[in-house]
């Protein structure tokens, strides 16, 4: 199959504009995070009393902010979605995603993983701390832009630490997080024929 699937052009590329979209919302709204610290000076924005805020946060590694600050991070975390897309072309043709909740996954992992990607290509561009720095020092200062911040009741028990709150994210983590759970439950799923799924 050459064409591209449907559901990649109805489910990854609306997803992936919504990521890119409320992400440039944020960064014009909010200001650039201080050169100590990895988020904005300004107040979070409440949009559910006591439950959800928005906010920015710069993330050159993973989940948590491990690799925060480092000069690796931001390579190797670009190499490792690089990776994954190709993981994931591979595996698509091979047939790997075979049910529904495996080809849904799939278009959710591209969105997340695009994403991502395109910030840590381009993010360190706009920093105007580098402004004035060579292409491979700006290319090494992406960083992946988080926004929403959420208070979990109980999760302070869990991660002391946090105060309640979970690690700030954004819509491309969503989906990857999505698909994470879909991948699991279509392990369970017997495979379908290619007409039963877009």
């Amino acid at each position: 199959m050459n064409r591209l699937p449907k559901i990649f052009l109805l489910l990854s590329l609306p997803l992936y504009l919504l990521d890119q979209i409320t992400k440039w919302w944020v960064i014009f709204r909010f200001r650039e995070p201080l050169s100590t610290d990895f988020h904005t000076p300004d107040h979070p924005i409440e949009v559910i009393d006591g439950f959800l805020w928005w906010w920015r946060i710069h993330n050159q590694g993973v989940a948590f902010g491990l690799g925060n600050g480092t000069t690796w991070a931001p390579i190797v975390f670009l190499l490792v979605l690089i990776a994954a897309l190709v993981v994931i072309t591979v595996f698509w043709k091979k047939g790997a995603f075979a049910n529904a909740p495996a080809k849904i996954a799939a278009a959710l992992l591209v969105a997340g993983v695009f994403g991502n990607l395109t910030d840590r290509l381009l993010q360190g561009f706009w920093l105007e701390k580098h402004a004035d720095q060579s292409v491979m020092t700006r290319l090494s200062k992406g960083y992946v832009v988080d926004f929403i911040r959420v208070k979990l009741p109980g999760y302070e028990k869990i991660v002391p630490k946090s105060g309640g709150f979970f690690p700030t994210f954004n819509v491309a983590d969503s989906c990857i997080s999505v698909a994470a759970v879909l991948l699991f439950l279509s392990a369970f799923r017997p495979e379908e024929s290619e007409e039963e799924v877009l």
